[in-house]
């Protein structure tokens, strides 16, 4: 079938043809640079990582853009008030490119550390401001726009498909606060902020329409445009910003470029919240696990990524730490498993796939099937570990789990050292063979892996299937902890 990708845009699984025949060419909204990036926005980041690889893998090259938005962005969404950017580099006491610099370098290192491939270009916003003035004017010419004292509105009901994207149009224009005193239609927002004459903000450029600041929604659509060119094929980021981020970006555009909205971009793709009990984390709700405080728990941060990989991108996912230190012991287990061989050779599936036996393309085809199917890396690390357990050649398992980990990135030619330290080991009875205790190991990692990925059902058919063996798990703070208490 060839790789599939889920649509927002049409709300449904397409195959995936790119526009040119050149790099298939991929935005996906960075960080506002005010704090770090916690594991929440992490989430969408290993989202497009898996996306780029899967790309690459099916024998695409990817040209990918990453912003970074140090300009722009007001406390609140809003189109009034603070900066986001003023607003922290005044709490911590630097000047805003220092406070920007500090977060941005942050964020490299944390998407480093979860072995996310680097953007091809990670452009900051504030370097981009003439061509957001430039791109600003051509809509206020055009007449998509009207001037009011706080700045420069674009009116969304010149755009007949507005809020196409979020699929809500009236329920999303009803929603919206007016916000600003004059605005024609609740959904309107501001592709210009003008200072106030009791307002001077530390970043700010000259205009038409008076000193101040692009909004937050024009800086995507600018750079997008400089470095991707029009049309592109694949915008990625965050459920959240389908809702009001993106529309407003696709309406903007749209009139900037004289085309139909739907025709600016060809697939648009949102990964899920990462939740903590039950709720999405968010810096407001002060729900804000980072990276580092992963490798503070004493485990390896990749246990993060295997985490994320173990639920469909399109689902939501409620973090816990049993459930990472679940994660960290499965990601080791499947370290151990594959045997020591030869490095790689070739990055695509059919390079890799022409080395193989019958059987092992066999098992390589399944994976990718998995990949393919909009990117189900749940299915997929399913597949490898049981290819793991096959009995299948030992240097054609480490093939086929090597070029697996092309796209899943879990660093499996590494060292199995994902575990929780201080770990004391379950209770198993003097003499219990060693095969024996992997074996149940390896049950109670299925179970966590399905507890993470919220498919309750095979967890608990995991579980049934160790009380019948005499197995005993008891979910603590620290991770699961298994006892054999004697067989059914």
């Amino acid at each position: 079938m060839g790789l599939q990708l889920f649509n927002s845009l049409t709300s449904r699984a397409e195959a995936f043809v790119p526009l040119t025949s050149g790099p298939v060419r991929m935005y996906s909204c960075g960080p506002t640079v005010y704090s770090q990036a916690h594991l929440g926005n992490l989430r969408a980041y290993l989202f497009s990582d898996v996306l780029r690889r899967t790309l690459q893998w099916s024998g695409y090259a990817v040209e990918s853009v990453v912003n970074i938005t140090d300009v722009g962005h007001t406390v609140g969404e809003s189109d009034l008030g603070e900066d986001k950017i003023e607003a922290a580099a005044r709490r911590e006491l630097r000047s805003v490119r220092e406070l920007t610099d500090h977060y941005t370098e942050l964020f490299r290192q944390d998407l480093a550390t979860l072995n996310v491939l680097p953007a091809t270009h990670q452009p900051r916003a504030s370097d981009y401001v003439p061509q957001m003035v430039e791109f600003a004017r051509v809509l206020d010419e055009r007449g998509y726009t009207y001037r009011l004292p706080s700045g420069l509105y674009f009116d969304t009901s010149l755009d007949p498909d507005y809020g196409l994207l979020a699929k809500a149009k009236a329920g999303l224009v009803e929603q919206r606060d007016l916000g600003e005193e004059g605005k024609r239609h609740p959904a309107d927002f501001a592709v210009w902020r003008s200072d106030t004459p009791d307002e001077r903000r530390v970043m700010r450029w000259d205009s038409p329409w008076g000193p101040g600041v692009p909004g937050w929604h024009l800086e995507c659509s600018v750079m997008s445009l400089a470095l991707l060119g029009s049309p592109f094929d694949l915008h990625t980021g965050g459920v959240d910003h389908r809702e009001i981020h993106h529309v407003n970006e696709m309406a903007q555009s749209a009139a900037y470029l004289g085309i139909p909205a739907a025709d600016w971009v060809r697939t648009w793709m949102h990964n899920e919240f990462l939740l903590s009990g039950g709720q999405k984390i968010s810096k407001s709700a002060g729900r804000m696990p980072l990276l580092s405080d992963v490798a503070a728990a004493g485990l390896d941060p990749m246990a993060f990524r295997y985490l994320v990989l173990t639920a469909h991108y399109r689902r939501q996912l409620n973090f816990t730490e049993a459930g990472l230190r679940g994660a960290a012991t499965a990601l080791g287990r499947l370290r151990t498993r594959v045997p020591a061989g030869a490095p790689l050779v070739g990055t695509t599936f059919d390079e890799i796939a022409g080395t193989l036996s019958p059987a092992g393309r066999e098992w390589l085809t399944r994976i990718d099937t998995a990949l393919t199917d909009d990117l189900n890396t749940p299915r997929a690390l399913a597949e490898v570990t049981t290819m793991l357990r096959s009995d299948l050649d030992p240097a054609e398992q480490r093939t086929v789990a090597l070029a697996a980990d092309t796209v899943l990135g879990l660093g499996l030619a590494g060292p199995a050292d994902a575990v929780v330290a201080g770990d004391a080991g379950p209770t198993v009875p003097d003499g219990m063979l060693e095969q024996d205790v992997a074996a149940i190991e390896e049950l109670v990692a299925r179970r966590q892996e399905a507890r993470a990925a919220r498919d309750f059902a095979e967890a608990d058919r995991v579980r049934d299937e160790l009380h019948e063996l005499g197995v005993e798990v008891t979910d603590t703070p620290d991770g699961p902890r298994w006892t054999v208490t004697g067989g059914s």
